[in-house]
């Protein structure tokens, strides 16, 4: 048995905040706002992996309300989120993912996103695309005022 999710993060670029995507830091000048990390591709992720085993979103999970969550890095609920998986029997087929970004140029950091996040979730780098693309200067990412993010996973019964 298959089954699909998809997922969707978006968080306001400020001053004195880190960028973190996928569990990296990209140099900056500015980082995303958020109660923890604010790792919008992680997120993405995340919610596609709650989403495919109909176990709700992020929000439920990890409160942007709980103090044990704030600063936390995303690849912690990213691993947590992971377990879900196995305990249900599921293993990650693919995952694609798409981050929305005016600036900065993301394609030099692509490859060590891929290479960290397979490192937690258990898979080879050819079942995880990260692709990156601008908004053409439209909309608050295309301003240069927010990162946003989308995946989408197929799981399989084990």
């Amino acid at each position: 048995m298959y089954r699909i999710g998809q997922g969707f993060d978006i968080h306001k670029l400020v001053e004195r905040r880190k960028l973190i995507l996928g569990g990296i830091e990209i140099p900056y000048i500015k980082g995303l706002l958020g109660h923890s990390d604010a790792d919008v591709l992680t997120h993405a992720i995340i919610d596609s992996m709650l989403g495919a085993l109909a176990l709700g979103d992020i929000g439920t999970h990890f409160p942007d309300n709980d103090s044990k969550y704030k600063d936390i890095n995303s690849l912690l609920l990213l691993e947590h989120t992971y377990n879900l998986i196995k305990e249900q029997s599921y293993t990650i087929n693919n995952i694609d993912c798409t981050v929305f970004a005016q600036e900065p140029k993301l394609k030099p950091y692509i490859s060590l996103i891929q290479k960290k996040l397979c490192t937690i979730l258990n898979i080879k780098e050819s079942q995880i695309s990260i692709k990156a693309k601008t908004m053409e200067e439209m909309d608050s990412v295309g301003q240069k005022q927010a990162i946003s993010a989308q995946a989408i996973i197929l799981l399989k019964k084990d």
